[in-house]
């Protein structure tokens, strides 16, 4: 599989931004300020003069102005090179398989799909929602289950379950919501406009570098299924 890298415009439109607001440059920011310490001498009432102590007070919001200025720039252009490194890093995981933290399951129709689970409190009755787009349910009796992890395979054609993508979910008799991991291979990676990194996965579609709980390696690994 190939690697989409893209090019940071919304790093470049954050830089943008900044620019907007404190000048095209600090050096023409500095030249504004000074042109305007400048136009108050110029024009202060000698029976009045302006207090030297608004001078050395706008000299420091310049020196303020021009840090936030390069501490914007600095900001920005980690961020893109951060993004820029995790693309290929990531990159290099393509063919992997990984477990994703996730809401929802995408099926077949007929593959097998593994996932799990971990339970912090004992069940007695433990069970493996799927809701599809149409609003029904269709849950599967895991039995019993003592605290700790719980691994599970979802077999479309065994349940009957056409291809779509199905909301999931694992309830038990403590009432508890356990985070749900699936478990996809790794298409692609692509790094987005917006400086996100968006990953397509198998079994999951399109989805953040965030929801990654682990990464089992390019060959398929066994998984126990209580189904």
């Amino acid at each position: 599989m190939t690697v989409s890298l893209l090019n940071n415009n919304g790093g470049s439109g954050s830089a943008d931004t900044g620019t907007s607001v404190f000048g095209n440059s600090a050096s023409e920011t500095s030249d504004m300020f000074t042109k305007l310490l400048v136009a108050q001498i110029r024009n202060q009432d000698p029976l009045s003069p302006t207090d030297p102590a608004q001078f050395v007070q706008q000299l420091t919001q310049l020196s303020q102005t021009e840090s936030l200025q390069s501490l914007t720039s600095v900001t920005t252009a980690s961020a893109s090179a951060l993004s820029s490194l995790q693309v290929m890093a990531l990159g290099a995981q393509v063919g992997a398989d990984l477990m994703i933290t996730t809401k929802q399951v995408v099926l077949d129709g007929g593959t097998k799909v593994s996932g799990q689970t971990e339970l912090t409190a004992a069940s007695s009755a433990t069970k493996l929602v799927l809701t599809g787009s149409d609003g029904v349910r269709h849950e599967t009796d895991l039995g019993t289950q003592p605290p700790g992890p719980l691994t599970f395979s979802i077999d479309p054609a065994k349940l009957g379950l056409p291809a779509g993508t199905y909301a999931v979910e694992v309830t038990t008799s403590s009432k508890e919501t356990p985070s749900i991991d699936i478990q996809g291979r790794l298409n692609n990676v692509r790094l987005l406009a917006t400086g996100a990194v968006q990953l397509n996965v198998s079994n999951i579609g399109n989805t953040g570098s965030d929801t990654i709980s682990a990464f089992n390696g390019k060959s398929a690994s066994a998984t126990q299924s209580v189904l």
